[in-house]
């Protein structure tokens, strides 16, 4: 459903009295549905595990509870992931108000809350999700919720911050709607805390996006903050973060009149506080100055501008100018508000989780998510902004080889699309270079931009190029009259880059051959004292110490370091071939070196205890896939016993990834596809896992601790996610089962099934084609609301198959087994099908002739080619009488013409050389096709005729081969009357037919048949339909 846009909605949701809310999806459900569900929805309690216990300790206005989650994404996901107890306090508040007056109601809501803090928590939360819930009973809720509340409210703002910060894009329209009201609500009540809220919902306002649900949001917000200007006025911290955050805003929020408006809004809110609260507002730093040169132009900060730099005693005596502005280093709390919670999520998964060389389907969904539209290019300053101030990881991390800043930066870089863009983004990256005071700022706020300049070097040397020609020319162009202070700024930045020897020297970065002269002059000019160095470059990689940026051990890596960014832009042959390359590069020393893989495990095992050390290395030593079996079964089972220390996990999943790197090497399905095979595939020591997971509750504590378990090795073993969809798709012990997936991915890093799903599946089609081929059809079947939101998936999937596998997804979806878009769309989506899947949308769009139907049954049938029962089963929806009338023809003249006849075929294609036993395949194929369809097709009184006729004459082999196509023929005969037929029989009788047919023994009925439709070749009749079992057809095309 759709938010209502503007004004409208922002009116709707500030109603009060008449319902408390409306407006955006009034038509959602109500009645405690808070969330677009999952199945995962319905089992823990939002107030469960003790990272949200932390939380309630933490005042609402300490940034502190955010930074636990943005610093501590681990503990994000150890919180509960649904709102079964919120329902639940819900019905005991409903019990408790429903059928008394409302005098009674109170003092029963009185009398509960007076029993204990549990009990005072269930009437808080419980009413709060009646506000959410039930729009119409929003003001009465409130007003009791005022009440009974003994804590000031304290439950309810906590319960808001933690679904804004992990619910909100779950969350129905209406109860979105409802909680803005409520937000209002409390604000008009001056409730201690609530800024922290409005905090909170501003930092949902993504930055790059116009869509109509981000923009009521954004006018939403604002609206509440100009209508208690006065409130606002008591917090600093919220007239800065409002200021920061709709300052910008305002560069999205242009072209259409409804953007124009609300811009206008957002300016005129932004000057009335600058003006009235200059030095609250200074608090920014100095990427208030960024953000106040991007909207310039627009008059009212035109004026400003002016101020700021001519008369800076106007806005604050305490104000001297704009260099104070600059030389305030910018909070980190304010680089962080401009990123929603998912875009952060992601994005320290990135820095902390995801493997350098392994980022590229990271960057790819990150891309495709928030990346991908024109209005996105300004996003890209954001991102840059809090990667340089806010992830700074630690020493740890930065020795590892998790995936640098730098490499993110760089890959942002390569995104951006428009000059402006690719000009503020260098801004963005060398921003607190301009002012950089060693006292003041830190290495890590300037280390990435000389890091991607580094690394670029050798596999782009345009970035690198395009980087240090912006950061001479920014010098005396960013603000001339400070030139002085940004050359010192610059300077003292570059010194403290080698003093802390991120680089050892400077001179083989500025000195390089494979820049062009001019801007090698330059930067001599500029910078003489780092452009000679005692060293020659090569040491440089040998003097760097480990804790900074893997510079030493990741050298070998640079080359590649862009290619994973670059393939959104690059020509999809050219893509699959250079990542064909890195690939074998990256797995062909693995192969040569397993026997050394015992030696990779030594540190994990000391970390074990010691019966689980003693089956790991079992599981190492075994000889065969039955005896590993055997032993990892022992493993689950030591996992799941009662006293199995969980902080183990993490060390057991590194230690089976290790064991297990061959099962991730090659095609996962099998050559030839039986359900043996199948079954076989399925059979590895590492699935036993999966088969563990399958045959428990999900309610069970196993379960859970199986997941987490399957979690650690998502994380060490992304290919995990893909192997667990084909386990779930091949095994018969899991038939079923599929949704576990969607359990599995909400126990992920990741924490949803969207991403996930489409992250495994992108690494599936980048490992093997085939196997996603053989995963299409369920993936669409089990999770639709997931593939057909977007043509994400299809794409991926149209974009790397052959035209066999092309026809047979075409045909799939032909005959209703799978659904992979809307509207049918089929031409706007398939760019490039081979001839036979052309012809199949063409003859799609015809009226069956009896020739059309001949020419498509003499397809040879075979299970893997599901040509002609796709476009048969089409026909049997749109034309199933005059299909019936040509099947039964054909049957019959096949089944009555002599074998000599039966050769005598017209010349003109050797396709056309139909015979009986293929037609019958056919129909069995389609009749198994119809199972579980409410088509009638072979209840018509044609085909049952027709399978009759040839079932008398044909032999046994044939008799059981067909059996159960014939037995509907059987059905039909037992519930017709004889004498009917008699008649039937008699008058269709014909010398034609006992001349031209062979009679079998004891066949005179068929005989019968056979004369029948002989005769209704010659004689033209008029049309009749209900069950005559005659229509006028083609004559014989012999």
């Amino acid at each position: 459903m759709e938010l209502q846009k503007g004004k409208g909605a922002a009116a709707a949701a500030a109603s009060g009295a008449a319902g408390g809310g409306g407006g955006a999806g009034a038509g959602a459900p109500g009645g405690g549905r808070l969330l677009l569900s999952t199945s995962l929805d319905a089992k823990d309690e939002l107030e469960e595990g003790s990272a949200y216990r932390s939380y309630q300790n933490l005042p609402l206005m300490d940034w502190s509870l955010f930074v636990l989650v943005w610093y501590f994404p681990s503990q994000v996901y150890l919180l509960p992931r649904n709102t079964e107890r919120l329902e639940r306090c819900m019905s005991i508040v409903t019990s408790m108000t429903t059928g008394v007056s409302e005098r009674e109601a109170n003092d029963a809501l009185n009398a509960h809350v007076c029993k204990g803090p549990p009990q005072h928590e269930e009437i808080c939360l419980g009413l709060f999700t009646l506000v959410l819930t039930e729009p119409a009973q929003a003001q009465k809720c409130y007003r009791d919720l005022a009440l009974v509340s003994r804590d000031g409210m304290n439950i309810v703002l906590n319960k808001i911050n933690q679904i804004l910060m992990e619910k909100y894009l779950k969350l129905q329209d209406t109860c979105r709607t409802q909680l803005v009201w409520l937000v209002r609500e409390l604000v008009k009540s001056g409730v201690l805390g609530a800024d922290g809220v409005c905090m909170t919902f501003m930092k949902q306002i993504a930055g790059g996006d116009v869509t109509a649900k981000n923009i009521w949001l954004a006018e939403s917000v604002l609206d509440i903050l100009t209508e208690q200007r006065e409130w606002v006025l008591k917090s600093s911290i919220l007239i800065a973060m409002a200021v920061y955050t709709y300052l910008r805003l305002i560069v999205d929020h242009h072209g259409t009149a409804q953007l124009q408006a609300l811009r206008q809004k957002e300016v005129d809110f932004c000057m009335s506080l600058l003006r009235e609260r200059f030095m609250d507002c200074l608090m920014i730093g100095r990427d208030l100055v960024r953000l106040l040169q991007n909207v310039a132009r627009i008059p009212e900060f035109e004026l400003l501008w002016k101020d700021i730099i001519h008369n800076p005693q106007a806005l604050s005596p305490q104000f001297t100018g704009i260099l104070q502005l600059l030389q305030s280093r910018t909070s980190r709390k304010f680089l962080a508000c401009r990123l929603t919670p998912d875009m952060e999520t992601k994005l320290l998964f990135m820095t902390s989780r995801v493997r350098f060389g392994q980022q590229k389907r990271y960057q790819d969904w990150f891309q495709r998510q928030y990346l991908s539209t024109p209005d996105s290019q300004s996003l890209r300053c954001d991102l840059i902004r809090y990667i340089c101030g806010v992830v700074h990881p630690s020493n740890e991390v930065l020795s590892s080889d998790i995936l640098p800043r730098w490499a993110i930066i760089g890959w942002l870089l390569t995104t951006c699309t428009s000059n402006v863009a690719a000009s503020n983004a260098k801004l963005a990256l060398f921003y607190d270079w301009l002012f950089f005071s060693p006292d003041k700022d830190s290495i890590m706020n300037i280390e990435p931009a000389i890091l991607v300049m580094h690394h670029s070097m050798k596999p782009h040397p345009a970035i690198t190029a395009t980087l240090l020609d912006f950061m001479c020319r920014i010098i005396p162009n960013f603000y001339p009259p400070l030139e002085g202070h940004v050359r010192q700024g610059v300077f003292s930045s570059l010194n403290h880059i080698v003093e802390k020897r991120v680089l050892a020297h400077l001179a083989p970065l500025f000195d390089n051959p494979k820049l062009d002269k001019e801007l090698r002059a330059m930067l001599r000019e500029k910078f003489p004292e780092f452009c000679s160095s005692p060293s020659p470059p090569v040491e440089v990689k040998l003097e760097e110490p480990v804790s900074v940026e893997m510079d030493n051990h990741m050298s070998d890596k640079d080359e590649g370091c862009y290619d994973n960014a670059e393939a959104a832009f690059s020509d999809d042959e050219e893509d699959l071939s250079s990542r064909g390359k890195k690939r074998e590069f990256r797995f062909h020393p693995i192969k040569e070196t397993v026997v050394e893989e015992p030696v990779d495990i030594t540190p994990y095992l000391d970390q074990l205890d010691e019966s689980l050390r003693d089956k790991v290395l079992q599981l190492q030593k075994g000889s065969d896939t039955e005896a590993q079996c055997e032993v990892m079964q022992e493993i689950v089972d030591q996992v799941l016993e009662e006293d199995f220390d969980s902080e183990q996990l993490s060390v057991l999943a590194s230690c089976l990834q290790e064991l297990f790197k061959a099962h991730f090497r090659g095609e996962v399905l099998p050559e030839e596809i039986t359900e043996e095979s199948l079954e076989e595939s399925v059979g590895k020591p590492l699935y036993l896992i999966f088969r563990n997971l399958c045959q428990m509750q999900e309610d069970n504590s196993s379960f859970s601790l199986l997941l987490d378990l399957l979690s650690e090795l998502y994380q060490k073993q992304p290919k995990i996610g893909y192997h667990l969809l084909y386990y779930l798709r091949a095994s018969k012990a899991a038939a079923g089962k599929m949704n576990l997936y969607e359990s599995f991915a909400q126990a992920t890093q990741l924490g949803d099934l969207h991403t996930c799903l489409m992250m495994d599946m992108k690494a599936c089609q980048e490992d093997d084609v085939r196997l996603l081929c053989h995963l299409t059809p369920s993936i669409y079947t089990e999770f639709p609301d997931e593939t057909l939101r977007s043509g994400e998936l299809l794409n991926m999937i149209v974009a790397v198959i052959d035209s066999a596998q092309l026809q047979e997804l075409v045909c799939h979806v032909m005959m209703g087994n799978l659904v992979m878009f809307r509207k049918d769309s089929v031409l706007n989506i398939l760019k490039h099908p081979e001839a036979l899947s052309c012809l199949l949308l063409q003859l799609r769009r015809e009226k069956p002739s009896e020739e059309m139907v001949k020419m498509v049954l003499s397809r040879p049938c075979h299970p893997d080619d599901q040509f002609t029962t796709s476009i048969l089963r089409h026909w049997c929806m749109k034309h199933d009488e005059l299909l019936a009338e040509h099947i039964k023809s054909l049957l019959i003249k096949n089944n009555s013409l002599p074998r000599k006849r039966q050769s005598l075929r017209s010349s003109s294609s050797k396709l056309a050389q139909l015979t009986l036993e293929q037609i019958l395949e056919h129909l069995d194929s389609l009749r198994l096709n119809l199972t579980n369809t409410k088509q009638n097709f072979f209840s018509q009184t044609p085909i049952l005729q027709a399978l009759q006729h040839v079932q008398a004459s044909c032999d046994e082999a044939h008799k059981m081969k067909f059996s159960d196509l014939f037995s509907l023929a059987e059905e039909y005969e037992d519930s017709s009357t004889k004498p009917p037929k008699s008649r039937r029989k008699a008058a269709l009788s014909s010398p034609r037919s006992r001349k031209n047919a062979t009679q079998p023994p004891n066949a005179e009925e068929e005989s019968g048949s056979s004369s029948a439709s002989e005769e209704e070749d010659t004689k033209p009749k008029p049309t009749k339909r209900k069950r005559k079992g005659s229509s006028a057809v083609g004559s014989d095309s012999d």
